[in-house]
């Protein structure tokens, strides 16, 4: 009696084992369907974006508002300021850093290095509200249309001479030439070491304005091997010898040697850009457009329409830039 209730027990236990197994099933297949929407829904969403904003003949606009401006539903990132070791140039040096609002050590970011202008340090780009750095990033990843990231400001004057102060001639322009060795050697391992970031060139980006974004072309034909996305918004003269409104460059490249490093793979993204307007670097970006279409170097290239050397630009080019870039 008792082996036959034992049996009675079992019997009936197995429709609600077997439902519930089948209803947790259920539920999987239909978070997975959810997912597979959303992903959908997405990827369409991006497509009408970029159809929205394209580039068009070479021109793109401004930032459009809906990025560039604070949501009350969009956390803004944190900006650190860090202070670290140069043995480049063999004293302390510091870079600023900005960190998405999800930010806590566990998850790991792709890394953009984005470097400023003449006369500027690691607070400059970032501390300027009118380039909108923290907006951009934080709402283009909230409406998935682009990845998040951590940004990375270094003071690009590497100079081992604290006396030494930039200026207008070879000499003081120098120690910017100098900056893909402190990138290179000091800024990245100390960031790859203390901040949860994905590494490899496939997760690494350079991008800069003006002689930032100068540096960062040479930085990226130098090293392509490093940076898998290379970015240059309204690039200072200096990479091949010319002659501006400043001064003479003698140039960091010969006009034949504005390409990639034969051994090292080529970028996924190479985009240079300028304002239709710029008073400072004139059409010197365009220059440089001309000669990697003569070397036959792939590239991206547009104006941003009204543009002058400012803010307007760099959101503009930033904002395509991070449209582009880590996808």
């Amino acid at each position: 009696m008792k082996l036959t209730l034992k049996l009675a027990c079992v019997l009936l236990s197995f429709p609600l084992i077997f439902g519930c197994a089948s209803k947790e099933k259920g539920s999987q297949q239909n978070q997975q369907n959810d997912s597979q929407t959303n992903e959908s829904n997405g990827e369409t969403k991006k497509m009408e974006y970029l159809e929205k904003y394209q580039i068009r003949n070479e021109i793109a606009f401004d930032c459009p508002k809906e990025v560039s401006e604070q949501r009350s539903d969009v956390k803004l990132g944190k900006v650190d300021h860090v202070k670290y070791h140069s043995n480049t140039c063999n004293m302390e040096r510091a870079f600023s850093i900005l960190l998405p609002a999800s930010y806590d050590g566990t998850k790991k970011y792709p890394v953009i290095y984005f470097q400023h202008g003449i006369f500027g340090d690691e607070n400059c780009m970032i501390n300027d509200d009118n380039n909108k750095f923290r907006q951009i990033t934080a709402n283009l990843a909230a409406d998935g249309l682009a990845k998040e990231v951590i940004m990375v400001f270094g003071h690009m004057y590497a100079s081992s001479d604290p006396n030494l102060k930039p200026g207008f001639s070879s000499e003081a322009v120098l120690p910017y030439d100098n900056f893909i060795n402190e990138l290179v050697n000091d800024i990245m391992p100390y960031v790859e070491k203390n901040y949860a970031v994905l590494t490899g060139r496939d997760n690494t980006a350079v991008c800069g304005f003006s002689m930032g974004g100068r540096e960062s072309i040479f930085i990226g034909l130098q090293r392509s091997d490093l940076f898998g996305y290379i970015g240059a918004i309204a690039p200072a003269p200096g990479l091949v010898p010319a002659k501006d409104w400043a001064m003479s460059h003698e140039g960091q490249l010969s006009v034949e040697n504005m390409k990639f490093v034969e051994s090292n793979p080529l970028p996924k993204l190479f985009m240079i850009c300028c304002g239709t307007s710029d008073g400072t670097v004139g059409q010197f970006p365009k220059s440089y457009h001309k000669i990697f279409k003569d070397n036959g170097v792939e590239h991206l290239w547009f104006e941003i329409m009204s543009a002058d050397h400012n803010s307007v630009a760099i959101r503009g080019g930033f904002y395509q830039f991070m449209l582009r870039v880590f996808q």
